[in-house]
This record gives C-alpha cells, sequence and structure tokens, in this order.
C-alpha cells in the first residue's frame, strides 16, 4: 500500500477508535511532579502492544518538542521492512490536568484526541517511561537508549501485567544502525 495512504488509513483508524477516548486503565495512575521540559527530545520505542497503526514497523522512534501554543509537537517515525521505507505521523498533546501530571491527551487527525498516560518515568534521568493509552490495549515501553538494561525490561513486563495488559502479546521493538540513516 502506497506510504501516504496507508499512513492516512492508519491515522482514520486511529482516532475513530479513540474518539473520545481520554480515560485511563484501572489502576494507572499518572506520574506527578512531571517536567515537560525534560521528557522532550528523541524516544526509543521498545515495547508495544499491537495496532494496525505500528503494525509491521520496526526501528519505532517518537520526537517530542514544544509547539508555539503550549502543546507537544509528537513525531514518530518506524520503518517498514514490507514496504522498504520509513512512514511517520506527525500529532499534537495537550495535557488534560495541569502540566505536573504525565496526562495528555494526543491527535494525530483534527479534533479527535486518545489518552497518552506516563504511569512510571525514571524520575531522576527520564531515562524510560512506562506508557498507556485510554485502555489495556494501549501499552508502550519507551526509553532514551534502543537498547536499554534487560531488568528494565523484565520491571516493566511485571509491572504491566500487575496493572492488566497482556504482556505475552507485547512486540520488542528491532533497532538497528538504518534507524539513524534518515
Amino acid at each position: 500500500m502506497h506510504k501516504t495512504l496507508r499512513t492516512l488509513s492508519a491515522t482514520l483508524v486511529t482516532t475513530v477508535l479513540l474518539t473520545g477516548c481520554l480515560g485511563m486503565p484501572e489502576q494507572v495512575t499518572p506520574v506527578s511532579n512531571f517536567e515537560l521540559q525534560r521528557y522532550l527530545g528523541s524516544w526509543y520505542e521498545i515495547a508495544r502492544l499491537d495496532h494496525s497503526f505500528e503494525r509491521g514497523l520496526q526501528q519505532v522512534t517518537a520526537e517530542y518538542g514544544r509547539r508555539d501554543d503550549g502543546g507537544v509537537s509528537v513525531l514518530n517515525r518506524g520503518y517498514s521492512e514490507e514496504d522498504g521505507q520509513w512512514e511517520e505521523a506527525e500529532g499534537r498533546a495537550y495535557f488534560v490536568n495541569s502540566e505536573d501530571e504525565a496526562y495528555l491527551k494526543v491527535s494525530f487527525f483534527g479534533p479527535f484526541y486518545g489518552s497518552y498516560v506516563v504511569f512510571e518515568l525514571d524520575q531522576e534521568n527520564y531515562d524510560y517511561a512506562f506508557v498507556s493509552g485510554p485502555d489495556h490495549s494501549y501499552l508502550w515501553l519507551l526509553a532514551r537508549s534502543p537498547n536499554p538494561p534487560r531488568a528494565l525490561i523484565e520491571r516493566f513486563t511485571r509491572r504491566a501485567a500487575e496493572l492488566g495488559f497482556d504482556t505475552d502479546a507485547l512486540i520488542f521493538v528491532e533497532h538497528s544502525a538504518r534507524a539513524s540513516q534518515q
């Protein structure tokens, strides 16, 4: 499928699924004392639950920046081995309650938003983040390095299972030198 069409289709499906989904899974609590300035920048996706908008993508990264309107710019990129090309989606995010609570709403299409909840974060260096969407089918492990310590991945898996996520279905994202080529 053509890159633009696939991206548009994925965005539309995601939008339909996330319309009005600003809740969060039971037992998930957003990090407090959140500092957006420290969270901005590049992140590697280490693990995720499967969704059509990321299906088949490896070397997935997220880049967060400050928007002029006070929100957060979002640029997600991933490489499709099947299509032999990079795919990206641009979005925007805004805090739901206050800027010191890691509970945001994110949109990749028009006025439709879905939850982005950081429920665990390395408070010292902002080196990793455990992120949820509006329900137990959305889960990500993000890290500043493409190869975080094995103990972190095990902790993420254990914590996510405790919170009711299906950790048997986790996809572990491959990263290679090709990611830095574009």
